[in-house]
């Protein structure tokens, strides 16, 4: 194993997994992760599947290529959308969200050994990541993933969606301040089928133990979780943003930010409004009658965006 992970400093039994696993791999580029997620180079499809203790072989999803990436699908149907209960806190530190105990009806701290040991069986994929964007000079926050190799499309996807810093870039400035765990037999072995991400708030780090395969509650809204604690900690906001510099010629420019839950409207800030054929905005349109109402907006602004659905800080911002 490479021992670029001991410059990271991470806590003795997250070592020990990565110590005792059969094999570890460090990707350090996209083509090596599209590669890996359809099975190899060569390969032009993959199933992630995995034996589950009384039901035997579970196949998860299949990942096949396609001229413009990779296609991810589920065979459960229940596993093609995020489920939105599927969060649950660990630790016993202050929360408004449901606890582990609360739902499962005792202490994470026995599943995460059991899930830390599951893991020392595998062959393990590790990458690292910012979590928001790397700042121009000091302490870098860093994330690292540690997840069993054959789930190469779900680290393509965390690449893509937070980036890769491979270890030639790690360096005395580049603090792990979150780790995520991916275990997905234990949403069958522990919980009753059910998708859960488990956010542990433990020695400083802020762990996420995800036993799906969806990566929405992990991969990005769990890595936004993170960037939630370590601002609470810290005394500074994370915005779940996007914002448009708009360019008029007349009034000069401004930048907007729109802060919002999903669905609120945050991408559409960054499009043009759509016109009809006479190049008017449309307002409406009479059911009746057929009549549209519109408005002529000759001095439209140009837009120019700059995050879509970002997790934008004053740590971060564009």
């Amino acid at each position: 194993m490479m021992t670029a992970t001991k410059q990271l400093k991470l806590p003795a039994d997250i070592q020990d997994v990565l110590d005792c696993a059969p094999s570890v791999i460090y990707p350090r580029s996209r083509k090596e992760l599209v590669e890996r997620a359809l099975g190899g180079p060569g390969s032009e499809s993959h199933v992630t599947a995995y034996e589950i203790p009384g039901r035997g072989l579970v196949q998860e999803v299949i990942s096949e290529k396609r001229s413009n990436g990779v296609a991810v699908n589920y065979f459960e149907p229940y596993m093609r959308r995020r489920d939105p209960e599927c969060m649950v806190i660990g630790d016993e530190l202050p929360t408004d969200k449901p606890t582990y105990r609360q739902r499962f009806g005792e202490s994470f701290d026995k599943t995460r050994t059991e899930m830390l040991e599951w893991l020392k069986t595998q062959d393990l994929c590790v990458t690292a990541f910012y979590i928001g964007k790397p700042f121009s000079q000091g302490e870098q926050y860093g994330g690292l993933l540690i997840a069993p190799r054959n789930m190469g499309f779900f680290i393509a996807g965390l690449a893509d969606l937070q980036g890769l810093v491979t270890p030639e870039q790690y360096s005395d400035d580049f603090k792990i301040r979150s780790v995520m765990f991916v275990a997905p037999p234990f949403r069958h072995t522990h919980h009753g089928g059910k998708q859960v991400v488990i956010h542990n708030r433990y020695r400083g780090l802020h762990e996420i133990f995800s036993n799906n395969l969806y990566p929405g509650p992990s991969a990005k809204k769990g890595v936004y979780g993170s960037l939630l604690t370590i601002g609470e900690q810290e005394d500074w906001l994370t915005l779940h943003a996007s914002t448009v510099k708009a360019v008029n010629r007349i009034n000069g420019e401004v930048v907007l930010m729109h802060e919002g839950a999903s669905g609120s409207g945050k991408s559409e800030m960054l499009e043009q409004p759509h016109r009809n054929a006479n190049g008017d905005l449309v307002l409406g349109r009479n059911v009746v009658t057929g009549e549209e109402i519109t408005v002529s907006l000759p001095n439209q602004d140009e837009l120019y965006p700059l995050t879509d659905d970002g997790h934008v800080s004053p740590q971060t911002r564009c």
